[in-house]
């Protein structure tokens, strides 16, 4: 017996949760249910996460939480609970298989079967945004080497566990070399410690475009998070259907379950939604609880149940389906097909899916980290580079010396053109002068410096090489 924790959510919520749990406990999964109340209400009573202190512990005490979809109110500063929940726990890897389920299913793609593996807790989703000018905006985009370790070796394990044949990971490293350039960095790294399985690496530009039109291309992707949000959707959608998908969120101690649909407020209380999302989020978890068995029975007869036509609205076709029904009814109807197997799709075996154990990440030993520089950011409502390098040359002259001035990451200054549009913000990198050594007691001399002639500066970035290898960026066009 298991003890998950279960939150019904909003809008149609608790008629796919209840749907759900009905199917599961009906095909015997060992379940105790802890219930607690997450999202709308929650917010609008005056807590932004949407969720209370004693919620988290019921959910940190179970380590299993089943979400149905939650509404987030617009405005007043509400945190999004889907991203919150994953960062406080550690939910590090976001699971998102994508099969086609033609010909019941319409879709262009009959032999789609990928699965995406999203990195969950990074990027631009740390969520650190600054206005930092009166027209510029910034948000900070964090890629951390064990953030991707953790999730590349998850996307390979899971391949390894479910016979998939090949990994590709999607990057745009051709422009963001630091932070792209270290995922795809990494994942060469762990990909040689899976010789059995084919690798490849597709900027995700045209990857994304090779994904849309020819999806069988494809087996295993792994990918940052902001480009795993957009193409799980992406692909989910192209199978036939956003509302028949389920994802796991996979953290060291804790996971969480859900459908990847939202609450759809208009259709709630109507008996009319699909439950399918959130059915497949839980055979996803009781896969993870090692209650494989009745993962396997509870996923035979929901594709029995397609093939024989029963089908909710969303996806109820003239000519494919032969009975449109309700969401009690698709679930009675899953009910009544426990025990059976589809005869058209390929029945399913589980036996090997339990949870996957990974290593935990070892810190490697810290390089030899050498202060190179230093990119001061000036708000100035200037518009000619050469103005602004004049004033800042003649503020400071001990030990560095300014080297080049970006707006928007072009370089403007030296040699700058004057068809170059410019913002307000500008980057204004310092260098030792002939080469020398900087101290890191030049930066705070500088500021003061700056601050004594109306400079108005706004971040430092300190440029550092990592055992003698230059670890920032360049100006576009230099």
């Amino acid at each position: 017996m298991t003890t998950i924790t279960v939150a019904k959510g909003d809008g149609i919520g608790p008629e796919i949760m209840d749907a759900t749990l009905s199917i599961i406990l009906a095909a015997g999964a060992e379940l105790q249910i802890e219930e607690i109340e997450v999202g709308e209400k929650v917010y609008l009573a005056g807590n932004s996460a949407g969720i209370a202190a004693e919620s988290w512990d019921i959910i940190r005490k179970n380590k299993i939480f089943l979400k149905a979809p939650i509404t987030t109110p617009q405005g007043g500063g509400y945190k999004s609970l889907n991203v919150t929940t994953r960062k406080f726990l550690g939910l590090y890897s976001n699971v998102r298989p994508c099969r086609s389920l033609h010909p019941f299913i319409s879709t262009k793609h009959p032999v789609m079967d990928i699965v995406i593996i999203r990195e969950n807790e990074e990027d631009l989703y740390a969520g650190i945004e600054h206005q930092q000018t009166d027209e510029v905006v910034q948000c900070l985009k964090l890629i951390s080497r064990p953030g991707c370790e953790k999730i590349i070796r998850y996307a390979f394990e899971y391949a390894k566990q479910q016979n998939r044949k090949k990994v590709t990971c999607f990057t745009k490293d051709n422009i963001m070399k630091q932070t792209d350039g270290l995922f795809h960095k990494v994942f060469d790294e762990i990909a040689s410690e899976y010789p059995e399985i084919e690798n490849e690496h597709w900027i995700i530009d045209i990857g994304a475009a090779k994904m849309a039109d020819s999806p069988e291309a494809f087996d295993v992707i792994v990918m940052p998070n902001l480009y795993g949000d957009v193409l799980s959707d992406v692909a989910a959608q192209i199978t036939g259907s956003v509302g028949l998908a389920g994802s796991a969120n996979i953290g060291e101690s804790c996971a969480m379950f859900e459908a990847i649909h939202g609450s759809a407020p208009r259709r709630a209380g109507q008996d009319v939604a699909n439950p399918s999302g959130l059915l497949q989020g839980a055979i996803m978890m009781l896969n993870h609880i090692g209650q494989t068995a009745i993962a396997e029975k509870v996923q035979n007869a929901w594709l029995k149940t397609l093939e024989d036509g029963i089908h909710t609205y969303d996806i109820y076709k003239e000519g494919i389906s032969k009975e449109k029904v309700g969401t009690k009814a698709f679930a009675a109807a899953v009910i009544a097909n426990l025990g059976k197997t589809p005869s058209i799709f390929q029945p399913v075996n589980y036996a090997n899916n339990a949870a996957l154990s990974l290593p935990k990440y070892k810190r490697r030993s810290p390089a030899v980290k050498t202060l190179e520089g230093v990119d001061v950011f000036v708000h100035w409502n200037g518009h000619d580079a050469n103005e602004l390098a004049q004033q800042l040359k003649s503020i400071y002259k001990k030990e560095i010396q300014l080297s080049m001035i970006t707006n928007r990451g072009i370089k403007v200054w030296p040699d700058g053109f004057p068809e170059t549009f410019c913002t307000d913000h500008w980057r204004c990198r310092f260098k030792p002068i002939d080469g020398n050594q900087m101290s890191k007691s030049a930066i705070p001399s500088l500021l003061m410096a700056a601050n004594e002639n109306g400079i108005d500066i706004i971040k430092t970035e300190n440029l550092y090489a990592f055992d003698g290898k230059q670890a920032f960026s360049l100006g576009q066009g230099q």
